[in-house]
């Protein structure tokens, strides 16, 4: 198989900034395209217009899997060779997507049953935003907890989209079952103000969301900065939690593509 068989071109169709250096973007969904919510694309740039595609990065798909467009959320990085090409783009523009769907951080990795938290910081919200668009998210688990840590309050991306769900058409009967949790870590706000492995070791998840963590009936997964998800797998692990492997059932599940 050629490399050219290997990706495809895309259209941009959407932009739009949160901040000065956060941005989501919309392209096409081509009809080849299949994957599960949690899962990330690899997309690519070329260093040069007609030139093939020699940048890739991996990114966790926003939209949900019956979407008919396919969303991703990102932060610009200073002088990085890919975004900030990207962050540039504008509807009409080209990207170009692998054909192959990757990542485990998916229903897939637990017993499909009890509590389900979500716990992103800054973009690693993107997973599970995608997650909350599958029908089966809601139909698994009895109640879902998502935690945003973010540092500034614009930083709050999704947030209108996350407390719409309650209006939603689609997700109204179950959005009940949701508790949304954004924390604000170096701004003061109405909002949590600790670090999610803080919130962990203080028992103040438990208290906000009224859950408590159980090894019987949770199931915890990470998406954010490595510090994040290390420091927040060693807190539950302390609590008695383990990782989720092919080989042992476990209540921690993470993506690893940094």
């Amino acid at each position: 198989m050629s490399d050219k068989d290997k990706y495809s071109a895309v259209r941009v169709t959407k932009v739009w900034r949160w901040a000065d250096h956060l941005f989501s973007f919309r392209t096409e969904r081509p009809d080849w395209f299949r994957f599960q919510a949690g899962q990330f694309a690899r997309l690519g740039l070329p260093e040069a217009e007609d030139l093939p595609p020699s940048i890739w990065r991996a990114y966790s798909i926003v939209s949900g899997p019956y979407d008919d467009f396919l969303e991703y959320y990102s932060i610009v990085v200073p002088d990085g060779a890919f975004t900030s090409r990207l962050k540039d783009l504008q509807p009409g523009s080209t990207v170009f997507m692998e054909r192959q769907n990757h990542g485990f951080l998916t229903l897939e990795r637990f017993a499909l049953q009890g509590d389900l938290f979500l716990l992103a910081s800054g973009t690693g919200l993107a997973p599970f935003l995608s997650l909350l668009a599958d029908p089966l998210t809601w139909d698994t688990f009895d109640r879902i907890v998502l935690v945003h840590s973010v540092r500034f309050q614009n930083e709050l991306a999704y947030q209108q989209q996350i407390e719409g769900l309650a209006e939603d058409e689609l997700f109204k009967e179950s959005a009940h079952k949701l508790v949304y949790l954004p924390t604000i870590t170096r701004q003061p706000s109405c909002y949590l103000r600790a670090r999610i492995p803080q919130l962990i070791q203080t028992g103040e998840l438990e208290q906000k969301s009224s859950i408590p963590l159980s090894k019987e009936r949770s199931k915890f997964m990470l998406c954010g900065n490595p510090e994040m998800v290390q420091e927040t797998r060693t807190a539950l692990k302390d609590r008695g939690f383990v990782s989720a492997r092919s080989s042992r059932p476990g209540e921690i599940a993470t993506e690893n593509y940094w």
